[in-house]
């Protein structure tokens, strides 16, 4: 049966790679009775990391969506990718949950991809709740990552758990709202709370007071009594979290090893109590004037079941045999069954009901970001912010005719994931696969082999240089031949000059008193285009170029459209010769993240790229980098970048105009080009 939307918690577990959320829900799947055993990501036997891909690398490439019932309460989990390269399905989950648990490394601390989630959780005005994890590592400390928190995320971020011991003598946990303890079960299920220890008594009445200070401060009425000496019972004292987390007011740090199962008792008790309901916090977008509303934020695309449809209900119920429109095709959708997801297994609901959420298989054309309604409205579909692909390779199938098989696997890996994109340039003549790392590429050539049997090999693009001139020049062109019979004629006389903006074409017809017939004019503009398409320096396109046609002749039985085509061409590549020709290379507008400390190393590596600074802004131990960097010295950044940040930077870029090439880096790719052309022929 459906769940009411009171007793629904919807959480996404966030956080930078490697802070172990895979094994934070895995505990809580586990501790909750949802599984018998306690997977691990080195075992490959964890819920939600069950793509082949994913137990290989061991790390989440994809979120995953699961739930588990604790007091009463259905508790909908989704476990997001830490990595930036996978970051979308992360954004798309943080769009249809109230509140965010933040996993944290209790060695490393806040991390880049933490401040990322942080700020969109903050855009999204999501309740979060932080979970410092690892705690039995060599180097943990609680107390200088709860620091770090406050100076980095929030000062409103507050202990609720304390950890009893450190590193390798870490033995369990203080609940510190309900004044308890969790004893270390090694990897078993939790037993239920102990005594606090004695020793730790003082440490733990003053974060107690610490807390209630923090609480009391959000309720006026329990601040009073407070004050006045009275004692809270742990109900109010949690209402009163409940109501502070709600409204962003208190961001509660619980902490544990995810790993042993450790601390996870404590946390369930914490989503039930301090997130808010989807009851509570409202829908997380509003489409007025509909009974049912469903938002798509993840599609899979399952190579045995097709493409299957994960959904929020933002109001209403979603039940099998429902008739949905999609606003964005206008087409009618039949929901065939509705179903639950535990990672890849799926059960069968007869219906859901607001705020939960499910899945759908096999509907005719819906996308990831669509809405579902219960009749046609016209309304502007809600957008999910996924950042723009940095990373671009060239693609060409391993076995001739593949174009085809590879073109519609990889739009199937598009729908599942919208942050890889496939496009020709139009310029190079090349296909390519972009993404936001290198590694999410690569993912995803090996799932085209994986899923859709298709071997492709990636390589370097080429750069889309362009061609213009510098100054005015003037040529003829004059095209004969006499092969017996009626010959071919044609004779033409253009000027070449440089258009503001080095972009752009013009054709400008300068003939008088018919010289050459006005049939004939189109015929040299369309060979001057043609000529244009290949300029004589790199083979590049030229730009930039306004022709005149100002003079010619012509033969009243050999002249013909063909003859002054190639007559245009002819007098086109003459004066483009004379007119001062130079390449132009596309320019990139390149804004970098960087940790304070890489910051000189990464300026320095952006000036040996030819890149030009335009300023820099610190914030949060990060400092964001903007500058101006041709296309060229950019193609392999990635790799640079992670090696000069330890994996903490990214970045990414936009097109922002073409430029000269400095004489000695254009005369490199023209003769680069002379060599291609040469083996070619060869």
């Amino acid at each position: 049966m459906s769940v009411e939307p009171g007793k629904i918690r919807n959480v996404a577990v966030v956080g930078h790679r490697g802070t172990g959320k895979t094994s934070l829900v895995e505990a809580m799947l586990f501790q909750a009775g949802a599984t018998n055993r306690l997977g691990t990501v080195e075992a490959g036997s964890t819920v939600s990391d069950w793509d082949e891909d994913e137990q290989k690398r061991q790390m989440s490439l994809a979120a995953a969506v699961c739930h588990v019932d604790w007091q009463e309460r259905k508790i909908n989990v989704i476990d997001a990718p830490g990595d930036a390269g996978f970051q979308g399905d992360a954004i798309a989950a943080l769009r249809v949950v109230e509140g965010a648990l933040f996993a944290v490394s209790a060695v490393m601390g806040v991390e880049v991809q933490t401040t990322r989630q942080w700020a969109r959780a903050d855009e999204g005005n999501l309740s979060r709740v932080i979970f410092v994890n690892m705690l039995d590592r060599e180097r943990a400390d609680f107390f200088r990552v709860l620091g770090a928190l406050r100076e980095q995320l929030s000062d409103k971020c507050v202990a609720v758990h304390l950890p009893i011991g450190a590193e390798h003598e870490l033995t369990g946990v203080v609940d510190l709202l309900h004044m308890c303890a969790y004893m270390d079960p090694g990897g078993a299920r939790e037993s239920g709370p102990t005594e606090i220890p004695a020793e730790l008594q003082d440490q733990v009445q003053e974060y107690r007071e610490k807390l209630l200070d923090a609480v009391v401060e959000t309720d006026e009425d329990l601040m009073e009594r407070y004050l006045e000496g009275q004692e809270l019972s742990v109900e109010e004292v949690a209402h009163a979290l409940k109501d502070a987390v709600t409204r962003g007011e208190v961001f509660p740090v619980a902490c544990g090893v995810a790993s042993k199962n450790l601390g996870t008792t404590a946390l369930l008790d914490l989503l039930v109590e301090g997130v808010p309901s989807p009851a509570k916090k409202g829908e997380p977008m509003e489409i007025p004037n509909t009974k049912t509303a469903a938002f798509v934020f993840k599609t899979i695309a399952d190579p045995f079941a097709g493409r299957i449809n994960v959904f929020r209900v933002l109001h209403g119920t979603v039940g099998g045999d429902a008739n949905l429109v999609n606003p964005r095709t206008h087409g009618k959708e039949r929901i065939g069954q509705v179903l639950v997801l535990q990672g890849k297994e799926h059960t069968q609901a007869t219906e859901l009901a607001t705020g939960d959420i499910g899945a759908v298989a096999k509907l005719k054309d819906v996308a990831t970001g669509d809405l579902l309604l219960d009749h046609e409205e016209p309304i502007e579909l809600p957008k999910i912010d996924f950042p723009e692909p940095v990373m671009s390779f060239a693609i060409t199938p391993k076995a001739k005719g593949d174009e085809e098989k590879m073109g519609a696997g990889l739009r199937r890996l598009a729908e599942e994931d919208p942050t890889i994109q496939l496009r020709r340039d139009p310029q190079t003549g090349e296909q390519l696969l972009s993404g936001l790392s290198q590694m999410h590429v690569e993912v995803a050539v090996q799932r085209l082999k994986s899923r859709f049997n298709v071997e492709v090999e990636l390589h370097q693009p080429r750069v889309p240089y362009l061609e213009t001139i510098r100054r005015e020049a003037r040529a003829q062109g004059r095209y004969k031949k006499q092969t017996g019979g009626r010959g071919q004629f044609g004779d033409c006389h253009v000027v070449l000059e440089p258009m503001d903006g080095r972009t752009g074409y013009e054709f400008v017809d300068k003939i008088v008193g018919g010289v050459i017939p006005q049939s004939f004019r189109p015929a040299v503009d369309k060979g001057i285009q043609e000529a244009m398409q290949h300029g004589e320096l790199a083979g590049a396109p030229v730009q930039g170029v306004r022709v005149l046609l100002v003079d010619g002749s012509y033969h009243t039985v050999d002249s013909s459209e063909m003859a002054f085509k190639i007559a245009g061409s002819m007098a086109f590549k003459s004066a483009y010769e004379k007119a001062d020709p130079v390449l132009l290379e596309p320019i990139m507008e390149l804004e970098v993240t960087t940790p304070e400390d890489a910051v000189g190393a990464v300026n320095g590596d952006l000036n040996s790229r030819r890149g030009r600074l335009h300023g820099m802004e610190p914030r949060g131990g990060m400092t964001t980098i903007k500058a101006e960097v041709p296309m060229s010295e950019i193609l392999t950044y990635s790799q640079a970048l992670t090696s000069m940040t330890g994996g903490r930077g990214d970045y990414h870029m936009q097109f922002l105009r073409y430029e000269e090439v400095p004489a000695h880096i254009a005369q490199k790719v023209i003769e680069q080009t002379k060599k291609e052309k040469e083996e070619v022929k060869a």
